[in-house]
């Protein structure tokens, strides 16, 4: 259940209950695709790091160890150590992603694993079946994420189809959750809207969806080659046709930036790869922008990642150590930069929450951006 605290122009300040815990909203999911962060960071580090959610994903899961296998092991909660909630993505953006290895029909999606090749079939059923054996808190409906651009034709086609797999997702859903062997009976459903940047499509997909009474709601197919500017418009004008009273989610969505925009707009959940990624690759995400830490300025430089920043890597390590770390390509520096970035998210939206609160998120994400745009 979904309670709206209050509201700060358009931007939600809300709480989630489930049956893994509260979610506090606005809030990151941090991204753990196969039950586990890439960087080396397991999820009792996550505790620390003010982990609220983590997210994982239905197609890799499948693939290895293999959905019953976590099933047998008594579902994800168990298998990976983690008690707070698990969202796992449906399996529908490999639609998009492996575009090469896939082939789109009315029953579903035939793919081939991109480890062994091995053929697999994944369609609404199949994909809300996989989701109740892992046994994650919420589960995502299964959907195409059409490519950016596509033709209205196609666009329009593909979010048809969409939704008549929503339907077939919600009545399996239904079938799962009275089984005497299902994990997790109180599964969450969030059904995802897509549409590209076509605003006439994207609105009448909302309000078909919203028909159908789920428990929360996904914005799709967005940070997937269209402008920023693109995406924000496309925000601004659809959240206003999902209700106020669910949580709304931005999907793969995105810098720190992004996400203060959406916020302003109305969206409550976030999740992207860029913490872990960009963190393995030297990045450093700081109040004062993000940082690069293979660049020779900071061989010599003592000071923390950054200086306003409580998490523990800024609390003992210095630049200078970290460079190093990542120079002689040591996995401490991997799981150093990691751990810092997913401090910086989690606490960046800890203070959305504060600001919208007392009533000064414009003020609070206009000081943000112009502190991370102004540099060291």
């Amino acid at each position: 259940m979904y309670r709206l605290i209050c509201k700060d122009g358009h931007a939600k300040r809300g709480e989630l209950t489930t049956v893994h815990g509260k979610i506090q909203t606005p809030v990151f999911m941090n991204v753990g695709t196969v039950g586990a962060m890439k960087g080396a960071v397991s999820t009792y580090d996550l505790l620390e790091l003010r982990t609220q959610v983590m997210l994982c994903n239905t197609y890799h899961l499948h693939v290895r160890p293999g959905d019953e296998v976590v099933k047998r092991l008594g579902g994800i909660h168990k298998f990976m150590a983690w008690e707070k909630p698990v969202l796992t993505d449906s399996g529908g953006f490999q639609v998009f992603s492996l575009a090469k290895l896939r082939k789109i029909k009315e029953e579903g999606v035939y793919f081939h694993s991109h480890v062994d090749g091995k053929k697999i079939f994944m369609g609404p059923e199949e994909s809300m079946q996989i989701q109740s054996h892992i046994a994650s808190t919420i589960a995502m409906a299964f959907d195409e994420c059409p490519p950016h651009p596509a033709t209205r034709e196609y666009m329009q086609a593909s979010v048809d189809r969409t939704t008549r797999w929503l339907v077939r997702c919600k009545k399996e859903m239904m079938r799962l959750s009275g089984l005497p062997d299902t994990i997790n009976k109180e599964q969450m459903l969030f059904g995802i809207n897509q549409g590209g940047t076509f605003e006439d499509i994207r609105i009448e997909h909302a309000k078909r969806i919203v028909e159908m009474e789920l428990d929360g709601y996904a914005l799709g197919g967005l940070a997937v080659g269209e402008t920023h500017e693109e995406m924000y418009d496309i925000i601004e004008k659809t959240v206003p046709y999902l209700p106020e009273e669910k949580p709304v989610y931005l999907m793969g969505v995105g810098t720190p930036v992004n996400i203060l925009e959406a916020v302003e707009r109305g969206v409550d959940f976030f999740d992207c790869v860029y913490p872990s990624r960009n963190g393995r690759h030297g990045h450093a995400y700081t109040n004062h922008g993000k940082m690069n830490l293979q660049n020779a300025k900071y061989e010599l430089d003592d000071r923390p990642l950054d200086e306003t920043c409580g998490c523990p890597v800024c609390r003992h390590y210095s630049r200078a150590y970290i460079r190093h770390l990542l120079k002689a390509k040591e996995m401490l520096g991997l799981r150093l930069m990691v751990t810092h970035n997913l401090y910086f998210y989690n606490t960046m939206m800890e203070e959305i929450r504060e600001a919208i609160e007392k009533g000064c998120y414009k003020e609070y994400k206009k000081a943000k951006i112009e502190r991370m745009q102004g540099g060291e």
